[in-house]
This record gives C-alpha cells, structure tokens and sequence, in this order.
C-alpha cells in the first residue's frame, strides 16, 4: 500500500474532521469553506495589486478580477476552483493566484460557476465559458495579452479547465497559451486501481468523488464534463498535469496525459511521491509542495514566454 510522505501524513493529523459529503451534509460544508477562504484584502495584504468584482453581461456569472496595478501586455491567468463541483467559490484559490500574480505580472480572473446538484452540467461549464470569453473580450480593458492566457485549477477546477480547452478547441473560441491541470477530476468512472487503494485514505475518496459526479452528471455524459472520454485531444494547448501518487486521481491523471502525448499536445506530467490530494494545500510548507510550486512556475514562464 503506496504510503504518504511523513510530512504530508502528520499535516493530515491537523484537519478537523467531518460527517461524510452527502446531500444532508452539503449545505454545512459550504458555509464551513465559504467561512475559511480568505477575501481579496486578505489574500492580497501590502502587495501592489488591485482587485474587483465583475458581472459577465447576459448571464449571472461574477469574475473577481486581481491583477498590478499598472497591468500592460501582461499574460492573463483563468483560475477555476475545485470543490468536486459541489463546494466552494472564487475566492478559494486566492493564496495561489495572489502569489502568481506577484510572481508572473498575471491579470488574473476567477470565476464562480454554479454549483451541482442544483445545476448539474452543462451550467458549471458554460459558466466557466462564458467567464473565459469575457476576459477575452475585455483583454485590452483588463491590460492582458490574449495570446498567452493559461487557464487552470485544481480538483474539479482543473477538470472544468480541460473541459473548457476541449469546448474552446471545437466552438472555435479563445485560443490558450496552456492549461494548468492540478489533480484534474476528469473520469467519472471512478473504478481505477489508485480510486480503490485510496478509497477511504487522504482527504478525497470515492464515495465523495461519486456524490460530486452524480450530482454534476444527473445521467448525462459529455466529453467536455469528463474530459477523459474525450476521443480526440488534438489542437489542445499545451498541458501541465499535476497528481498525488497517494490520491484517487492518480492514474486517470496519468493516462489523460498519455493520451495528450499521443495525440500530439505538449504536456508536461509531474508525479508527487507519497502526496495526497490537495497536498500543497493541506501541507503548503512541505518539501513536497515547495518542489511542486516551483516545478509548476517553471513550466508557467517557459509557457508564458513562448506563446
């Protein structure tokens, strides 16, 4: 049985403990991590960023934009949260794109999407769309060059991101400079051999995992919600994956970069000895996360300087 790093298991050791994700659960899980994320003050503290909130016209979408306060020709960053398309909101990703915004010089956007089971797909989707083709559209207002966008997120963020490369790639919409896919979930089959050994071990199991694609599926199917059935993955930006060797998402992660490989799509694919899911997160002072960040920052300015 694969084990977890020794730092990353003692930081599991500091997590409060819940009931089980279910129907009865969820409104209280949302208030909970609704009640935890930072906002926009918070996160940014004395860095010389601005931030604000946006409508997307002819939806009820809302985008919180954070970017320099001189923002010219900068790369443009869309950042979609996780949450196993149930949970959380805009603002629960701020410490990452706070730091990537310092970092890079990134106009960054991110976007709330209706949340499943009360919107099952395609509305988390086409909320994610519509977000992705408004900053486009507003690229000169926001003061971002549109040619090297990257969109990303994690969890469920990062599978709505390759879902929406897919939809942009086939409605001839925004062309991306990179998608940046950190333990995307992206295979609701849920039976992999990684799904089972961590059914019930790290911070995301399978019985959360099959709640979160029910509720967001409702008997669907569609390449574009679960990106790994999608059967031509050529023309896609190039891809950065990121997974737990210790997580559920381990080998559905594994395998979507393959198929991108194969496909032609220049992905880079990192495997996180004895991580869990979330790690950086849970453990953001880690080795393990350290090495993570500043593997993922490099494959952000090699990105951002070419396209």
């Amino acid at each position: 049985m694969t084990a977890f790093d020794p730092e990353l298991a003692e930081a599991l050791k500091d997590l409060p403990s819940g009931p089980p994700l279910s129907a009865e659960s969820l409104a209280g899980m949302r208030q909970a991590m609704a009640e935890m994320n930072l906002s926009c003050a918070e996160a940014i503290g004395d860095r010389d960023l601005v931030w604000e909130d946006r409508e997307v016209p002819g939806t009820d979408v809302v985008v919180t934009v954070v970017k320099p306060r001189d923002a010219r020709g900068a790369p443009g960053f869309y950042n979609i949260h996780g949450g196993g398309m149930v949970l959380d909101n805009r603002f629960a990703d701020l410490p990452r794109m706070v730091a990537m915004v310092e970092e890079f010089g990134f106009v960054a956007v991110t976007v709330d999407y209706r949340l499943a089971p009360e919107h099952s797909h395609p509305a988390p989707l086409e909320d994610c769309y519509a977000g992705l083709t408004w900053m486009v559209e507003n690229a000169a207002e926001l003061g971002f060059d549109p040619a090297r966008l990257i969109v990303g997120g994690g969890s469920a963020g990062g599978g709505l991101s390759a879902g929406i490369a897919l939809l942009a790639r086939d409605r001839g919409g925004p062309a991306l400079a990179g998608q940046l896919l950190l333990c995307p979930m992206i295979d609701s089959r849920n039976d992999s051999p990684s799904t089972m050994e961590f059914a019930e071990r790290g911070v995301w199991g399978r019985e959360a995992n099959e709640f979160g694609w029910r509720s967001l599926l409702n008997g669907q199917t569609s390449p574009y919600a679960v990106p790994s059935t999608a059967e031509d993955l050529t023309g896609l930006p190039p891809a950065f994956i990121e997974v737990g060797a210790a997580e559920i998402f381990r080998d559905e992660d594994v395998d979507y970069a393959r198929r991108l490989w194969q496909a032609g799509v220049p992905t880079e694919l990192h495997v996180w000895a004895g991580a869990y899911h979330g790690f950086d997160r849970f453990a953001p002072d880690s080795e393990v996360a350290r090495a993570a960040r500043a593997t993922r920052a490099s494959w952000l300015r090699r990105t951002i300087g070419r396209a």
